[in-house]
């Protein structure tokens, strides 16, 4: 039986584990960096900045949503940007995947949110499916654009 849940500090090193269980499955297993302690600050401090879904199938952690508000000028109305949806891969075809983005959704619908947005990579064809099949569009014509680490730096620095 399938149960959702806010995340609670206690479950800061689970959180951990599925980022790392979702870097490895992304191909890049190296470039989680984040730690026990980042999930404690950004998550369960006075001011959280992201919120964690929690799922678990009779009562074993299978996966988890990571999200947090974005903001529509056009609209005038905030949105959720769903930074990481995951499910282990032994509780996979059990409807979890489904469950979490309706969750959010009504969520979204609940509070008169606009929108509901999230990323996939491009060769992941099994969760572009996934997502198409319940009612996401990829919108292929918009570019991501990311700047990080040292060109961050520059950029923030004014550096030419």
């Amino acid at each position: 039986m399938l149960s959702l849940r806010p995340a609670v500090p206690a479950d800061a090193p689970l959180i951990l584990q599925y980022i790392r269980e979702l870097a490895a499955y992304e191909r890049e297993p190296e470039a989680a960096v984040a730690t026990e302690a980042d999930v404690h600050r950004y998550a369960f401090s006075d001011h959280p900045l992201v919120n964690v879904t929690m799922a678990e199938w009779d009562g074993q952690p299978a996966g988890f949503a990571l999200w947090f508000l974005n903001f529509s000028t056009w609209e005038g109305k905030p949105g959720i940007y769903l930074e990481d949806l995951f499910v282990r891969p032994i509780f996979r075809g059990k409807g979890i995947g489904k469950a979490l983005l309706q969750h959010l959704a009504a969520r979204a619908v609940q509070e008169g949110w606009t929108r509901f947005v999230w990323q996939v990579l491009d060769w992941n064809t099994p969760a572009i499916e996934f997502y198409e099949a319940h009612g996401a569009k990829v919108l292929r014509p918009w570019l991501t654009c990311r700047v990080e680490g040292e060109a961050l730096a520059k950029l923030a620095g004014g550096v030419d």
